[in-house]
């Protein structure tokens, strides 16, 4: 005889032990609802789910949502799709943190209704269905009140007097129908596996253009440091070129133990500035300003000024203590000592950073350095501060910040986090899963055409399109990339049409204006920079871009369909220098195509392949393309369109397509 290797679980699984509806394949889910799903304020957010169970009787499902602040539930009716499945939707109309999930149940009265109006086309005696049919109807009256009730009463009372033919069209009737659906007694009634979460944003969480300056270098003298009113003095500028993030480096007192000093020197010379990442010095520390700038009182006025020109202050958090910093003397014992008794400053080799410390994030003194660490944001949110800019989060503790951001946006759910993490790619997933709103990206350092294709291939078509949004920066203060030190004018011009197409969000940082690429020899690094000197900059100086980039920004604005991320796709160009792709509306009211010359030497043509389909356009049909650059308008026919671009003269081109049918309704501000 063989040997049984299978062992019946009959007495150890119960039929009530498992539902007998399934549900499954639920979609968005992030990581089986360890980690929320995000959305922006005013998204239709959809949910797909697989519902089935044996047999052919109806099921009904619904979506259940819990909005911010509320303790019960909402359920929004979900619709059968297809092959088992289902979807419904929510219309997002709170920020904050949302809940939400699936039940299903068995439809007991559309199952009866099914099978009753096919046994009546197929001519079967009906006596004891309309018998099934009034006993189910007379059930959920005793569950009904009020209008509902009142229906069920008038629907019986004559039913017993009319003939069988009468009585299974009233069964049938579509108005009976809904109420049946609202007394359903759902005995059966099944629940996804867990609730999952949901974050929604406010809408410059997805779009928004970044302008990244150090206030000391906003003056006119090299020998000290611009104070905010000097920042003021520049805000109708940044305006102009159509930013509406101001973000600074840290703004706090900058210690003087190990100060760094011209190009990174180990030893500041009297006079220098050291590095505004040092933080901390007798003066204060992370909630203090440096008093070079100004007082609390100017920044507040710099807060407003700013925001009467449409722009808010975004802020530099970054963990980490000049050797000097009060914390040190007041908590040591959040610090890390060698066994010489001096203090460990931060290192990569072979960077040395001697100017910094690290704080130890864990130990018994935890619970009142994260506390410590959350006033400082709390302190700056108090001062209008919505941003924050995060100093290499990845250096820090995952569950940190999965704590301080949850802690922050619980109390001020507009607060956004933008994470700088240059690294790597599961490091950098695993902060926006944490909480982290925007997150810098691999952009700053994909120039060819197939490998931009395949990256925002990756951010648009995989899961991390529901909790990544990224935030292509075109350069920082640490990096000038080699595509900007060799290219010239023309590389300026065509990346930043990359940065702030492909992405809805971007950012440059100051001088990227000036096509400014005077670079340390084989370096990423700028020569003289501003992180460690005080600099003055010609902000109109020869051959900068600032009214290219004013124009840029502009058709960002007047166009909806630039301002969203997963709506990029990319269409055919004969030439590999050629990036050639496009973004619209669900409803394609605004159609915006993008041609960028990835070379800065030379010119090239090409020709593109245009998906007129997807536009609306027909075959045969002629339409307008707007260059959104210039204003000029041509006339195009047919989806192959010839194009030459030159660097000198036109890096990029984008269009606004305008189809004969709904000429001029694409463009508007969002």
């Amino acid at each position: 005889m063989g040997r049984n290797f299978y062992t019946p679980r009959t007495a150890l699984l119960s039929s009530s032990s498992e539902p007998r509806i399934v549900i499954e394949t639920l979609y968005p889910e992030v990581d089986c609802g360890r980690n929320a799903v995000k959305r922006i304020l005013g998204d239709s957010f959809e949910v797909w789910v697989d519902i089935f169970r044996d047999g052919h009787d109806v099921l009904g499902a619904a979506l259940l949502h819990r909005a911010p602040g509320r303790t019960q539930w909402s359920r929004l009716p979900m619709r059968h799709h297809d092959n088992d499945r289902w979807v419904g939707r929510i219309e997002l109309d709170d920020i904050g943190l949302h809940s939400y999930s699936v039940e299903a149940w068995t439809d007991i009265f559309e199952s009866f209704r099914r099978e009753f109006s096919a046994k009546r086309e197929a001519g079967f005696e009906l006596t004891n269905e309309i018998g099934e049919g009034r006993a189910l109807v007379e059930a959920a009256m005793d569950r009904a009140d009020g209008e509902d009730r009142s229906a069920m009463h008038g629907f019986l009372k004559n039913f017993d007097r009319l003939s069988v033919s009468e009585r299974a069209v009233q069964l049938l009737a579509e108005e009976l129908r809904p109420l049946m659906a609202r007394q359903a007694s759902r005995g059966d009634l099944s629940r996804y596996a867990r609730d999952l979460e949901l974050v929604v944003d406010r809408p410059a969480a997805r779009f928004a253009a970044w302008y990244e300056m150090f206030p000391r270098s906003q003056g006119t003298d090299p020998d000290r440091s611009a104070t905010f009113e000097d920042c003021v003095r520049r805000l109708p500028e940044i305006e102009r070129l159509g930013f509406d993030v101001l973000y600074f480096v840290p703004i706090h007192p900058i210690g003087r133990r190990h100060r760094k000093g011209r190009n990174n020197a180990v030893t500041a010379e009297p006079g220098e500035p050291g590095s505004p990442y040092a933080i901390g010095a007798k003066e204060g520390g992370h909630t203090t300003i440096h008093p070079d700038l100004g007082t609390i009182e100017d920044f507040r006025r710099l807060v407003e000024a700013a925001a009467g020109h449409g722009m808010e202050i975004a802020l530099d958090f970054a963990i980490q203590c000049a050797p000097d910093h009060p914390w040190i003397a007041a908590h040591p014992e959040w610090f890390t000592f060698r066994p010489d008794g001096t203090i460990k400053y931060a290192e990569n080799p072979p960077k040395k950073y001697q100017d910094i410390v690290n704080v130890n994030f864990f130990g018994p003194h935890r619970e009142a350095l994260w506390n410590a660490l959350k006033d400082v944001v709390l302190f700056w949110i108090g001062e209008g501060v919505k941003t924050f800019r995060v100093d290499n989060p990845h250096t820090k503790p995952i569950a940190f910040w999965r704590w301080l951001i949850r802690e922050v946006k619980a109390a001020h759910p507009e607060t956004i986090f933008l994470s700088e993490a240059f690294t790597r790619p599961k490091m950098m997933k695993a902060l926006a899963k944490a909480g982290f709103t925007q997150s810098y990206s691999y952009f700053t350092w994909r120039n060819h055409k197939q490998e931009l294709t395949a990256y925002l291939t990756e951010l648009t078509g995989t899961e991390c399109r529901e909790y990544l949004q990224p935030n292509f920066f075109t350069n920082t203060p640490d990096i000038l990339p080699p595509i900007l030190q060799q290219g010239g004018r023309p590389a300026f011009q065509m990346r930043i049409v990359l940065a702030a197409t492909l992405s809805s969000a971007y950012g440059i940082y100051n001088g990227y204006e000036l096509c400014e690429a005077d670079a340390i020899p084989d370096t990423e690094e700028y020569r003289n920079s501003e992180k460690y000197q005080y600099k003055v900059w010609d902000w109109d100086r020869p051959g900068n871009i600032k009214d290219y980039i004013a124009r840029l920004n502009r058709a960002r604005r007047e166009n909806p369909a630039l301002q969203q991320f997963l709506n990029l796709r990319f269409y055919g160009s004969s030439d590999e220098q050629i990036l050639f792709y496009g973004k619209m509306t669900a409803d394609r009211t605004n159609i915006v195509l993008v041609a960028v010359n990835l070379d800065p030497f030379h010119a090239h043509e090409t020709t593109l392949t245009l998906p007129l389909e997807e536009m609306g356009i027909g075959p045969e049909e002629s339409f307008g393309a707007e260059n959104l650059m210039t204003g000029e308008t041509q006339e195009w026919h047919g989806a192959q369109q010839r194009l030459h671009l030159d660097p000198a003269h036109n890096p990029a081109m984008l269009w606004r397509v305008e189809p004969a049918g709904r000429k001029g309704d694409g463009a508007g501000r969002a």
